[in-house]
């Protein structure tokens, strides 16, 4: 990738091409969304190898304020691989070559209520990327994780973090994209999967990354194209008033109506066994417990129990 990189120009290209991709009967303004998101990507910085792809940008963010710069929003952070990649909780992720590793810098002007929304782009973005370039049929497990016939594809982090000289605050949107990488550790060699070992070969890396990029843009851009409405009380583009990102969201989930098993950290500490009934407006997780109690978790994890 370092030597055949995506490029801004590259992904604004493909950021304007979704105006035509979308449906012309659906009734939010398309071009003020890809407006609002063509801020992803307008700084790409590729690298051979890095420890953690998020360290690297606090160290960015940190040096601009220490020269009186700012680090420009939407900085897009690539390496072919990563030695330290971490997920939930300190779980290494595996990222040889072959995948797609990295995050984007995100300034944080969102209000407040609508922050937890962070976390449901990029899983939308990959989702639909995966589904457009090779038709794999892609699905969400709440909140962002990618799954193509039961197994992980792709997973995706949110973290935050407040620079120290001025207090700007920024959200890291981490990824792992699975792509063309077909080996994995023993412990999750049940569990994951990559696009490769799906279609049986393999996946033009710098394609992938140039539409995925577009497509997190565009979820990017629905973020702040609600907000917009919501600020002038036009309400939100979605089906029966819905956000417009919850809806696209839904329509790529998989997640409603299983049994699941729920944990803040499902993997070492289960916590119950419930059925999904649904997502309230923020993105919470509406779950029914078996004697019949219904609670909302926001944050959080689950595993599919058949």
């Amino acid at each position: 990738m370092a030597d055949n990189q995506p490029t801004p120009q590259a992904v604004l290209q493909r950021l304007r091409r979704e105006l035509l991709l979308q449906d012309a009967s659906v009734r939010y303004d398309r071009t003020e969304i890809v407006r609002y998101g063509a801020f992803v990507g307008s700084v790409i910085e590729c690298h051979d190898r890095l420890p953690r792809a998020m360290d690297h940008a606090r160290s960015l963010i940190a040096a601009c304020a220490g020269s009186g710069r700012a680090l420009a929003s939407g900085t897009v952070i690539l390496a072919d691989e990563m030695s330290l990649c971490k997920g939930r909780f300190t779980r290494s992720w595996h990222a040889p070559r072959g995948g797609v590793w990295g995050c984007m810098v995100f300034a944080n002007t969102l209000l407040p209520q609508w922050r937890s929304f962070i976390s449901l782009t990029a899983g939308v973005a990959c989702c639909e990327a995966v589904r457009e370039i090779c038709g794999a049929p892609s699905c969400l497990r709440w909140v962002n994780d990618v799954l193509v016939g039961g197994r992980k594809l792709a997973g995706f982090l949110v973290e935050s973090y407040t620079e120290a000289l001025h207090g700007e605050e920024f959200a890291l949107v981490g990824f792992g994209i699975n792509v063309n990488n077909i080996s994995f550790p023993s412990e999750i060699q049940g569990t994951a999967t990559s696009l490769c070992r799906i279609l049986g070969r393999d996946i033009d890396l710098t394609e992938f990354t140039t539409i995925f990029l577009a497509k997190l843009a565009f979820t990017f851009g629905i973020l702040h194209h609600e907000e917009a409405r919501d600020l002038r009380g036009d309400g939100f583009s979605g089906r029966q008033g819905n956000h417009l990102l919850l809806d696209r969201w839904l329509s790529l989930s998989d997640t409603l109506g299983r049994r699941v098993l729920y944990g803040f950290d499902v993997m070492t500490a289960p916590q119950y066994q419930a059925e999904v009934m649904g997502l309230d407006p923020s993105g919470g997780l509406i779950l029914r417990l078996a004697d019949g109690s219904v609670k909302t978790e926001y944050s959080g994890e689950i595993r599919y129990l058949e």
